[in-house]
């Protein structure tokens, strides 16, 4: 039997890994509480189940071209004039198969073997694995706060000349996942100048638009109109199952995404499609979820700290706590595994997000319901207590 690929070695998406852990529990009857994913507990806005009830009732989903319906990438077109004032031409949009096919497309389309692409250290592990088993160089740039925790040009020249290659590629996500930073406009368009000037590709993931609780959330297109945006139905609108996004692309970039879309996925899935356009005029509903988040923000920021654990970062947007746990540990990693064990309760190891730094941050999500979100609070500070 021939051994596997060299690429097939990365490193495991421990959240992923967690998930599958507590899920095992949980059917096994244990009472566990996960805060490991970044999964809204609300579900798809009702005009989505409609829309996809009456799709399904009809019986006829098939492909669709391979860039997504034109009527849903007129909608979001809409969807940015209406949020940031923008306009964007529809056929400059790809929807894609979740963000995750995004990513891929974009490192597809933008990189060869070996080129050199930062990323912010801590930072989504995905990213580091997707580029890894791709061939790419990663250059991971730590966000800290001295750097506002996010990229800046700085940051980049620096860790340019302690990585010993030139970058080709920048990608940068506000608000962050795990550190919850919201890199402002001025922040975006330093970046996004600094990459014009020096010739490298910028990838701005903004998935978690629409749930910015702290600082100036910015689209990246109203500062530059050669990104590579990508973004998703997953968080804002409560659809990470299914599996829908989308990408807003340079013009002369389009054709090129095209062509390695059509045969790495044919087309998104028509059903998620018709459910995600429908979706788009939900707000109202939406921004009632998005409150519970809040509140349950606050709940975090008042108690994590009150145990010992200490907010390792800003929690500006997307709806996770990135938290100090060394006042306890130095094994992130085996402080997870004991606190699903001990008291049922899922959380992340920093680990997946920092592999130098890591061992001494957990991220905790609190896109669950309250009374979730509070039982697993209460279970933690008498576990540590």
């Amino acid at each position: 039997m021939k051994t596997l690929s060299r690429r097939s070695a990365v490193e495991p998406f421990h959240a992923m890994d967690v998930l599958a852990e507590a899920t095992k529990r949980r059917e096994a009857g244990y009472p566990v509480i996960s805060m490991a994913v970044g999964q809204p507990s609300h579900p798809a806005p009702k005009a989505a189940l409609e829309a996809a009830h009456a799709a399904l009732a009809q019986g006829r989903l098939g492909y669709t071209d391979a860039l997504g319906t034109n009527s849903l990438k007129i909608g979001i077109a809409k969807h940015y004039k209406t949020r940031y004032g923008i306009e964007v031409d529809p056929q400059r949009i790809a929807v894609t198969t979740g963000s995750s096919a995004g990513f891929n497309l974009a490192f597809l389309a933008l990189f060869d073997p070996g080129d050199c692409v930062a990323i912010a250290r801590p930072g989504y592990p995905a990213y580091r694995n997707i580029l890894a088993a791709l061939g790419l160089t990663v250059v991971e740039v730590e966000a800290n706060a001295e750097t506002g925790f996010t990229l800046t040009p700085e940051s980049l020249a620096a860790a340019e000349k302690k990585a010993g290659c030139r970058l080709d590629g920048v990608l940068l996500a506000s608000p962050a996942n795990p550190t919850g930073t919201v890199t402002g406009r001025a922040g975006l368009k330093a970046l996004a100048d600094y990459c014009h000037e020096c010739g490298i590709a910028l990838i701005s993931d903004e998935i978690y638009h629409g749930l910015t609780f702290a600082g100036e959330e910015t689209t990246a297109l109203s500062v530059t109109d050669e990104a590579v945006i990508i973004n998703s139905f997953s968080k804002y609108y409560c659809m990470t199952g299914w599996r829908i996004g989308w990408m807003v692309l340079p013009e002369s970039q389009v054709r090129a995404f095209e062509r390695i879309a059509q045969s790495l996925y044919i087309s998104p899935p028509e059903l998620s499609q018709i459910a995600a356009e429908a979706a788009l005029g939900a707000e109202a509903e939406l921004d009632v979820y998005k409150a519970s988040y809040g509140a349950n923000r606050a709940l975090l920021l008042k108690r994590l700290p009150e145990m010992g654990l200490s907010i390792a970062s800003p929690m500006d947007g997307a709806f996770y706590a990135y938290a100090d746990v060394s006042r306890f540990t130095n094994d992130s990693m085996a402080f997870a595994r004991r606190m699903l064990a001990e008291i049922n309760v899922a959380a992340t190891p920093g680990f997946d997000f920092d592999p130098i730094d890591g061992n001494r941050t957990m991220r905790f999500s609190y896109a669950g319901a309250e009374t979730d979100m509070i039982e697993a609070l209460d279970r933690i500070a008498r576990w540590l207590a």
